[in-house]
């Protein structure tokens, strides 16, 4: 197996499992969905949910691969707030909660710089 398959098939197994976490275990991410969003934390976690699992298909199908990789690196972007919303909640929980979620700021730009390779990679 190539590094770009498996870099690609990695991407889809991520997203399809985050994407699923999201419909089978939601309030974790309803308490991250900004403020600021209209309508209900819960709808914005299902909507990213199903955004991700669809960006999980089309990165696993050749024919779909750099529209998908494309989507998910826009999609990460876009959740990116979310991240920083986690951050700041969390700023005064005990360390390790605040490593992590401190850790996933500067994390989600190498996963956008992978879906970009994917997109690159694919034909």
């Amino acid at each position: 197996m190539t590094e770009s398959s498996r870099a690609h098939r990695h991407l889809a197994t991520s997203m399809a499992a985050i994407g699923t976490l999201h419909m089978i275990a939601p309030k974790p991410f309803d308490a991250i969905v900004p403020e600021r969003l209209p309508g209900s934390a819960r709808t914005w976690t299902y909507l990213s949910g199903v955004a991700e699992l669809a960006c999980a298909a089309a990165v696993a199908h050749p024919r779909t691969r750099r529209a998908g990789a494309l989507a998910t690196a826009g999609l990460m972007l876009a959740v990116y707030p979310a991240n920083i919303k986690m951050a700041r909640d969390w700023r005064h929980r005990a360390l390790p909660l605040r490593a992590a979620a401190y850790g996933r700021l500067p994390f989600q730009a190498p996963l956008i710089g992978w879906a970009l390779h994917v997109a690159r990679k694919a034909r």
